[in-house]
């Protein structure tokens, strides 16, 4: 059985293109916790059959292990290639899709109307999808959101600035703890060689709350896995707290500071993610 985490709790989803299949097992053989087969944004018109017929062959392929980690991108649903996207689905006994320009819960209905049992992370690209987040997120199938960044801020004609993706990225974490599901995962980074940007991005990211983010090339994946680790220092501090509050009733103190049930939690989030990574 396989050690890497399932979607609800992978780190990385790491795109690769439906119709380049010879990268599909370098990216398998990649770090990623995921890896999302291509069929939308990757894949030019005329190429959509070729990658379906690709990623088909590459589910049939797959093995019991793989298949946990195979995410499929289809095509938006207001498109001509859905329909053959969800029929080739069907027939390979796909797990897991990640679906594009999500806005409605009914959007999700249909899909798992037609595929019983699909695990499903809903892209969030559009204003409408932010202000029916809640909807998405409560609805049957899914596993967890996912900010799609850069359509979302064509969507918007945002400055480019980060903050304009602020209050979007609230409104995603905060409704994904309302309806219980795992925290978001954070839109690509284009910059592939830029490690700054990178990292930049994924602590916006966490500071709302996201607890995973979408790459674009396997040289991002083990970055984000490292800034996603707790250090040393916070390992050393959690384990402190855990062994003063073990058998004690109500707060106690530490280093001069109260800690409290909150703080606890925190010390064992801190354990919890250590032992995931």
């Amino acid at each position: 059985m396989s050690d890497r985490p399932p979607a609800a709790t992978a780190r990385t989803f790491l795109f690769v293109p439906g119709n380049r299949p010879e990268r599909h097992a370098k990216a398998l053989d990649s770090a990623a916790d995921q890896v999302v087969l291509d069929l939308e944004d990757a894949v030019e018109p005329a190429d959509k059959a070729k990658a379906r017929d690709a990623v088909a062959e590459t589910l049939e392929a797959a093995s019991f292990d793989q298949r946990q980690r195979l995410v499929v991108r289809l095509n938006d649903p207001s498109t001509a290639w859905y329909a053959d996207d969800l029929a080739m689905l069907r027939a390979r006994g796909a797990r897991t899709v990640m679906l594009p320009k999500a806005e409605q819960a009914a959007q999700i209905a249909t899909l798992r109307r037609s595929i019983p049992q699909l695990a499903v992370l809903p892209l969030v690209e559009s204003a409408l999808g932010v202000v029916n987040a809640s909807q998405l997120a409560q609805a049957a199938g899914v596993v967890r959101l996912v900010f799609g960044t850069l359509d979302f801020a064509l969507d918007l004609d945002l400055s480019g600035d980060p903050v304009g993706l602020d209050h979007a990225a609230s409104v995603l974490s905060l409704v994904s703890r309302a309806a219980r599901i795992a925290s978001p995962v954070a839109g690509v980074t284009p910059e592939i060689t830029d490690d700054q940007r990178l990292l930049a991005d994924l602590a916006r990211a966490r500071a709302h709350g996201f607890g995973a983010k979408l790459c674009i090339h396997p040289r991002q994946v083990e970055q984000v896995h490292a800034a996603l680790r707790p250090t040393a220092e916070e390992l050393a501090w959690a384990q402190r707290v855990v062994k003063a509050t073990a058998g004690a009733e109500g707060a106690v103190q530490l280093d001069g500071r109260m800690v409290d049930r909150p703080v606890v939690q925190r010390a064992h989030a801190l354990l919890a993610r250590a032992a995931r990574t």
